[in-house]
Formats: structure tokens, C-alpha cells, sequence
């Protein structure tokens, strides 16, 4: 299945994202600016350089790219960061360094997330007094909040 995903540069030096390998799931999104972050819980909101028109019936999903928080200890605050398909303005994302001692440092064109597009369906909210039962036939399973299924 193949998806249109429309991409403006904003900044003629920036290239469109991009997968690194044939069958990836996430196109890798890149700085648009040198920045360093502070160690420590520093965040910044990092430009990417690009606006995209994503189709109806479908959101973008920014994710941290695993080697980056491997080898540093940076992530996304916000992960998975949502984007609507209505949105049309420059793709930010805010990454955080973790690290206690060591700050991170970006380079402009350096890649710093991932952005996954999945179809998303329109919800129709329907108020009842009383769930139907579980697809597994449980009346009661979540009733006592988070962990409660015992594992």
C-alpha cells in the first residue's frame, strides 16, 4: 500500500524525508538549525525545515530514532508526537536529553526523529450506560486501573 504524503521545503539547503532502508516504517526527519542541548532533562524544539500535507483519514507519528537515544539518551517529549492530517506548518520536534552529564549537540541536516503515516479512522462516539463485554467475554478486566491483570 502506498500513501501520497505532500512535502514543501521551507528551507532550500533541507532535503524531503526519507527512508534509510527499503521496508523501514519511519522516514527519517533532519535539523534545520545547529543547536546544543544541555545534559540533564534540556529540551528543544528542533525545526525540521518542512511542512507536509498528509491525506484525509491519516496522522503522522514523530518518533525518536533508536540508535540516537541508544548511543545518547535523547528522545522526543512528546513521543509520539501527532500531527493531523489538517495541520500545515512546519514539523517541529522536541527533543530531550537525558543524559546526566553529557549535552547533546545537533547539526544542521544531522537526523533527529522518525516520522511514521498511518491510516487513522473517523471515531463515532456512542454513549451507553453499561460496556458490551470484552472481545475475550471479561465484564470486569481494567477495573482496577493499570497492571490489573496480574502481570
Amino acid at each position: 500500500m502506498s500513501v501520497e504524503l505532500i512535502v514543501q521545503l521551507l528551507d532550500a539547503g533541507m532535503t524531503a524525508p526519507s527512508y534509510a532502508r527499503q521496508g523501514d516504517a519511519g522516514l527519517d526527519l533532519s535539523s534545520r538549525i545547529d543547536v546544543t542541548i544541555p545534559p540533564a532533562g534540556g529540551r528543544f524544539v528542533v525545526p525540521t525545515g518542512i511542512a507536509i500535507a498528509l491525506p484525509e483519514g491519516h496522522a503522522g507519528f514523530v518518533l525518536p530514532r533508536s540508535g540516537t537515544a541508544a548511543r545518547s539518551g535523547v528522545s522526543i517529549v512528546n513521543t509520539p508526537g501527532l500531527i493531523d492530517s489538517g495541520y500545515r506548518g512546519e514539523v517541529l520536534v522536541t527533543l530531550l536529553n537525558t543524559d546526566p552529564v553529557e549535552p547533546f549537540v545537533v547539526r544542521r541536516g544531522d537526523r533527529i526523529a522518525q516520522l511514521v503515516v498511518l491510516p487513522i479512522p473517523h471515531v463515532h462516539i456512542v454513549i451507553s450506560d453499561e460496556l458490551p463485554l470484552s472481545p475475550g467475554g471479561e465484564a470486569a478486566r481494567g477495573e482496577g486501573g493499570h497492571g490489573s491483570s496480574g502481570r
